[in-house]
C-alpha cells in the first residue's frame, strides 16, 4: 500500500499525520478503502485506523480528537508504555 497524506486517530484518541505517526511507526493508507495501517519498520502492524483526508473530515464524523506531531508519544504512562 502506498502512503498518502491524511490522519487517522490513534489508540488514545489524538489524530495524527499519515506522514507522520510518530513513535518510529509508518503508515500504509488506502484512501478507497478509508484504511490506514500502522506497522513498525520490520513490517508488524501495530495499529489499525480510518484514514481521514483532513481533520475538517474528523470532526464530521464527530469525533473530537486533538491532532498531535509525531513527537507526541504513544500511549500513556498507566498503559505501562
Amino acid at each position: 500500500m502506498p502512503v498518502t497524506e491524511g490522519f487517522f486517530v490513534d489508540w488514545d484518541g489524538n489524530a495524527r499525520n499519515t506522514l507522520d505517526p510518530g513513535g518510529g511507526y509508518l503508515c500504509e493508507t488506502d484512501p478507497v478503502a478509508r484504511y490506514v495501517a500502522v506497522t513498525t519498520k520490520g513490517g508488524t502492524l501495530v495499529h489499525e485506523g480510518t484514514f481521514y483526508k483532513s481533520l475538517v473530515a474528523i470532526e464530521k464524523a464527530g469525533i473530537h480528537a486533538p491532532l498531535v506531531p509525531g513527537s507526541h508519544p504513544w500511549g500513556r504512562n498507566e498503559d505501562g508504555l
